[in-house]
């Protein structure tokens, strides 16, 4: 999830104009022998302008993964890409899939509701080592992570966390459970 962050943050901040990937999902991340992840399907990426910080658009990207203002209004920035990041995170960490919760309980309300006591309750328990002795180490880091992930799908897209503080948060924490 680092690479895909550090993907992100080239796109949004390293390239002369910022590129909006726009359909950032599970599906278009793949893997290579080495297991660093790329992004890939440009298909429906947008070009902001150097006066632009946002766009409208009526092109439609993946249901779950999408941030309220371009669902409600048509309003892309890059923060929607974050949006975006904030729910694979989640989903990467708790092995639950967005558009599988029913009613008004979503996987982020889910993971919100859980954060800090019952991480848990949300963890995908192949992720914590059952028997060691850090045990509450790795799970006070992933409960950070989830954190971070929930900073990023915040509703209005001036609250969500910077892609460029992602990056270093996450490596951060990738540091701290390495350590445990």
């Amino acid at each position: 999830m680092i690479d895909v962050a550090c993907a992100l943050e080239y796109l949004h901040y390293g390239c002369s104009l910022a590129v909006i990937h726009y359909d950032l999902k599970p599906s278009n991340v793949f893997l290579d022998e080495d297991m660093v992840a790329h992004l890939s399907d440009f298909g429906i990426s947008k070009l902001l302008g150097e006066d632009q910080g946002d766009l409208y658009t009526k092109t439609l990207a993946t249901l779950a993964y999408i941030a309220p203002e371009y669902g409600l209004d048509g309003l892309v920035s890059t923060k929607c890409d974050v949006y975006s990041y904030g729910v694979m995170l989640l989903e990467t960490f708790t092995r639950r899939k967005p558009n599988e919760f029913e009613g008004d309980l979503s996987l982020k309300q889910w993971v919100s509701y859980s954060l800090p006591k019952a991480v848990m309750d949300v963890v995908d328990i192949n992720l914590v080592t059952p028997m060691g002795n850090h045990v509450q180490k790795e799970l006070d880091v992933v409960a950070s992570i989830m954190k971070v992930a929930l900073d990023c799908c915040a509703e209005s897209p001036e609250r969500r966390t910077n892609i460029k503080d992602v990056v270093g948060m996450l490596q951060k924490n990738k540091i701290q459970l390495l350590a445990c």
